[in-house]
């Protein structure tokens, strides 16, 4: 954990708000960094301050009592939470689970301060409002292809999404993992994926998947 002032980012996310706020931002903000498969935030825990990614993936999901995952959305770098935003000015609890993909880093906003920017700062007032817009209408197509699209098909979406969150044709994820999230079992995950293999579009490997082709499905 460090300050923001001290750390030099490959990504400028500061670079649409005024130069005061700036200022302001590497006076409070704090990066914390966490390795893949570290968790940022559970259910139930106390939430005292707004997530912006800075390097790296995050999975947002919830989790029921019997530990079946359902997938919310993936954060990328100089996208924000907007859950950890909402829990955060109202003082509530998390009610999702946030684990990085991959080794990520995030920069912290303490609480207190979310209001008062909102109303100073026409810039973080904007910034707000897009990261709930945008973080509903991925819900919102996460939605869809769970209740709309048979398991096949939401297979294909979920591949498809995680090789655009990654930018690779690796995905490191075994079978078991992947029916979780798709509320599915292991079995039926593996003939699909068999199936998924023989036609040429991935190769199988152990707990991880190489994408051939699947822009023709």
């Amino acid at each position: 954990v460090w300050g923001f002032k001290n750390r030099p980012m490959e990504l400028d996310i500061l670079a649409n708000f005024e130069p005061e706020l700036k200022k302001k931002i590497q006076q409070v903000g704090v990066i914390r960094k966490f390795q893949a498969d570290d968790f940022l935030m559970k259910t139930g825990q106390s939430i005292r301050s707004a997530v912006l990614v800075t390097k790296g993936i995050i999975k947002v999901f919830r989790e029921d009592d019997e530990g079946n995952e359902v997938f919310m959305y993936n954060l990328h770098p100089g996208e924000a939470c907007a859950i950890s935003m909402t829990c955060a000015s109202r003082n509530l609890n998390s009610q999702i689970m946030a684990k990085a993909l991959v080794d990520t880093e995030v920069l912290t906003i303490p609480v207190e301060l979310m209001d008062e920017w909102a109303a100073k700062y026409k810039s973080w007032y904007q910034f707000v409002l897009e990261t709930y817009r945008s973080r509903f209408e991925e819900l919102l197509d996460t939605l869809d292809h769970i209740a709309f699209r048979n398991l096949d098909e939401r297979l294909l979406w979920y591949l498809k999404q995680h090789q655009k969150s990654l930018k690779s044709n690796t995905i490191k994820v075994s079978f078991t993992d992947i029916a979780t999230e798709l509320n599915s079992s292991r079995e039926v995950i593996s003939r699909l994926m068999k199936k998924l293999a023989e036609k040429g579009h991935i190769k199988i490997n152990k707990n991880q998947i190489e994408i051939i082709d699947l822009k023709t499905l």
